[in-house]
């Protein structure tokens, strides 16, 4: 953007306010948006939108049992799940984001459609700033699983999403991913465990 001039910069922000509003809308709304996170890009919905949920895992090829990961804006909107963790636990969790790393915790209020029909839900808070916005304007932690079909590696850039996910979803939130290899950490709260 540096050798574009003022109203060109100012123009390219606020199609990108307006590309970001339109992204939340859709998910409120029941959609399904494809965006970037730190490594690869997602598949975001509204996690208690049981409809939506189905069709994330229906494009991706995934049992439900498996389970969805969620986002926020904040460690404040996970506020429920993280209450019953120790403090030292509890802080590792929240020193840990913003960033790429994924905490099971104990499930308070997200339906088996995301746990899979487990007693605990994988939460995050992402070290993407475009990421964290549109959960803001949510209002709400979303679904943000990665936009692959499973056995198939999650797609890095826009380019790969639009041309393999153009189709199945109802908006795709133009950006890039931080460049980080590869999907997030997956640990277990309680103890620190790495699962992924």
């Amino acid at each position: 953007m540096t050798n574009l001039s003022a109203r060109q910069r100012q123009s390219c922000r606020i199609g990108a306010v307006l590309d970001l509003q339109t992204a939340a809308d859709v998910i409120v709304g029941g959609g399904v948006v494809a965006h970037a996170l730190e490594g690869v890009w997602g598949l975001a919905c509204d996690p208690f939108d049981e409809g939506a949920v189905k069709r994330v895992l229906r494009i991706k090829r995934r049992p439900q049992q498996k389970g969805l990961l969620v986002v926020a804006a904040s460690a404040g909107c996970f506020d429920a799940e993280l209450a019953c963790l120790t403090p030292a636990a509890r802080s590792a969790v929240v020193e840990s984001w913003p960033g790429p790393e994924t905490w099971v915790v104990g499930n308070s209020r997200f339906p088996r459609w995301i746990t899979g029909g487990r007693p605990t839900v994988a939460v995050r808070v992402p070290g993407h700033r475009q990421a964290r916005a549109l959960a803001r304007l949510c209002e709400r932690p979303i679904v943000s699983t990665s936009a692959n079909v499973s056995q198939f590696p999650p797609a890095t850039s826009e380019l790969c999403v639009r041309k393999h996910f153009q189709r199945r979803v109802d908006f795709v939130l133009p950006g890039a991913t931080n460049r980080r290899t590869g999907p997030s950490r997956i640990r277990l709260a309680a103890d620190g465990r790495v699962l992924r």
